[in-house]
């Protein structure tokens, strides 16, 4: 077996190991019996997924069975797409010595995640990322759900995988905006807990998005640990663990007011951490300098969708019903500098406005 990366991740249930190396995703067969993960396997992907690599893990499927395919993007996840999933669960045979293997990018994965969460109480699951945003985020930390009509992620439970297994040269056909997406994920990793991490996306931009497997098998690494570190000491997300919302507070309305049709998730992350930098400036814990030198960043890596014609008041009543609200008190993430945040849970009404304001919101 070549070599790879592996880190391991504590859960409540279990520890499980994230492996990051190219080529990974043909190896599954081999990685399952290594970890002792037998049992019939249900593969739920999405359509272009399945087009592009459904050959690295057509092995899994075996004969008389097909994938399961779902509907591609943030709209599909819904209850009805899980309900979907439980058929083809059934029609599989699967039981709760079964595996649901997640071959796909974050909805893939956090859809497949609740099914296999809620089908026959819980059968075990493999995370397959397909996107640098999954890759370096959503797969990790057994946060799996989908939306409602009133917000992002309001339906969901805590299903850690049994294995994480990350292949960078899957990356290399992702469109340009997909993969830039991602990267804006990997941006918050570096300013909430490594600024050796955040500079290096400058250093190394061009071989980054180049889909160089030399530079991003380190650097999904990198995101991984951070994760995985922060996950092992606050798995259901009552302290530590909220950092990871980093931007996220605005970045989720955002998607919620244009109906997750005009942002990709990492695109409104981006413009959420340029929101979080603004308040963080305004509240002290953050220098100008390094909240001018995080906007550089976000800026190179390309041209944010506009958010001009959306009000910053009706994101307020989106935020009131965030699951980041607890006793009636958002827990909103500031940036300390890079490398370092801290959760502030009186954060004001005009604040967030302000702050909406200075990416170019409408009140």
């Amino acid at each position: 077996m070549a070599p790879h990366i592996r880190i391991d991740v504590t859960s409540e249930r279990h520890q499980y190991p994230v492996l990051i190396g190219p080529g990974l995703s043909t190896r599954l067969p081999e990685l399952l019996e290594t970890h002792q993960l037998d049992g019939t396997p249900l593969v739920v992907s999405c359509a272009p997924v399945w087009r592009l690599h459904g050959a690295r893990v057509r092995a899994l499927v075996g004969r008389g069975r097909k994938p399961a395919l779902m509907a591609d993007g943030e709209r599909a996840k819904q209850l009805r797409t899980v309900s979907t999933l439980y058929e083809a669960c059934l029609r599989n045979g699967l039981d709760r010595a079964g595996l649901v293997v997640a071959f796909g990018g974050g909805v893939v994965g956090d859809a497949a995640g609740f099914a296999a969460a809620t089908f026959l109480r819980g059968v075990r699951l493999v995370q397959v990322p397909t996107t640098l945003l999954s890759q370096v985020d959503s797969a990790i930390g057994g946060k799996v759900g989908v939306n409602l009509p009133g917000g992002k992620n309001l339906v969901g439970a805590f299903h850690p995988p049994a294995m994480v297994v990350c292949d960078p040269d899957v990356l290399t056909t992702l469109p340009r905006r997909e993969f830039r997406a991602g990267l804006y994920e990997v941006v918050k990793y570096g300013v909430l807990g490594s600024r050796p991490l955040f500079d290096a996306i400058g250093a190394q931009l061009d071989a980054i998005l180049a889909c160089d497997a030399a530079v991003l098998t380190p650097l999904i690494a990198d995101c991984c640990r951070i994760k995985a570190h922060v996950v092992t000491i606050d798995e259901r997300e009552q302290g530590p663990r909220r950092a990871l919302n980093f931007g996220h507070t605005v970045g989720h309305a955002l998607e919620s007011l244009t109906h997750y049709r005009r942002f990709r998730h990492g695109e409104a992350i981006g413009h959420g951490m340029l929101a979080a930098a603004h308040l963080s400036v305004q509240r002290g814990t953050m220098s100008e300098a390094d909240a001018s030198l995080m906007d550089d960043l976000i800026r190179k890596l390309g041209r944010l969708p506009l958010v001009t014609d959306l009000s910053a008041k009706a994101a307020l009543k989106v935020i009131a019903h965030d699951k980041k609200v607890v006793r009636g008190r958002l827990h909103y993430v500031l940036a300390k500098g890079l490398g370092d945040t801290e959760i502030a849970k009186d954060v004001t009404p005009d604040e967030l406005v302000d702050a909406m304001r200075a990416i170019g919101m409408r009140r």
